[in-house]
């Protein structure tokens, strides 16, 4: 299977403001699997992704943060590989192959259907950290352990770009992610709208006042 037939399944539209491979660069990059990518024509147009930094011989947060993902991916299973992607990034591309990645991930069974993990020239590496990471603070911007525990949630059908704490809340990191969802017809919301005041009616009537978390 080519890498265009393998990246490119179901109909992946930009958004008509997004700034493409300007914004997200298009460098060549390896999966776990030693396939070939253009991280932004194969992983980001058009697409919905959750993006994190980490490297296979992380004994510290790494490991933590792919506990957290696997949990996220359970959540959001249904949707993962179809309009949702996860990427995790080495940030040490001189000792990360495709197959280290490809070890760390079956490891910690996180080898999975529209998760990769990618390795790459580090030039683009850093490039690619630099532009979807950087916090403006040179401090923070040169030390590449700073972002360790941040997940960046794009989406490029919608033209969103936002974040989560990967040590979050369940709650709130699926919230983050939600809000680079894609757009939703007056039906959906409708449907939406009416199953959360099912849940308000339901907890009213088991406690006598609306538990928030119930909804």
């Amino acid at each position: 299977m080519d890498r265009r037939s393998l990246f490119s399944r179901g109909k992946f539209t930009p958004h008509p403001s997004s700034q493409g491979e300007k914004r997200f660069t298009n460098a060549v990059l390896r999966t776990q699997d030693n396939q070939e990518v253009r991280f932004y024509d194969d992983l980001i147009r058009g697409k919905q992704a959750v993006i994190n930094l980490m490297y296979a011989d992380c004994h510290g947060g790494c490991p933590l943060v792919t506990s957290v993902l696997k949990r996220t991916y359970r959540d959001l299973k249904p949707r993962m590989g179809k309009d949702l992607f996860f990427y995790s990034i080495t940030v040490k591309p001189q000792e990360d192959t495709p197959a280290a990645l490809k070890h760390y991930a079956k490891l910690r069974n996180a080898d999975l259907p529209g998760w990769y993990f990618l390795t790459g020239d580090p030039y683009d590496l850093e490039t690619i950290r630099f532009r979807l990471f950087n916090m403006g603070h040179i401090g923070v911007d040169t030390d590449f352990a700073m972002h360790a525990s941040t997940l960046r949630i794009v989406n490029d059908a919608t033209n969103r770009f936002t974040h989560a704490q990967a040590f979050a809340s369940q709650k709130n990191i699926l919230k983050h992610i939600s809000w680079a969802d894609p757009f939703k017809t007056p039906a959906e919301w409708d449907a939406i709208i009416r199953a959360r005041q099912a849940r308000i009616y339901k907890s009213i009537k088991k406690h006598g006042y609306l538990r928030r978390e119930e909804i």
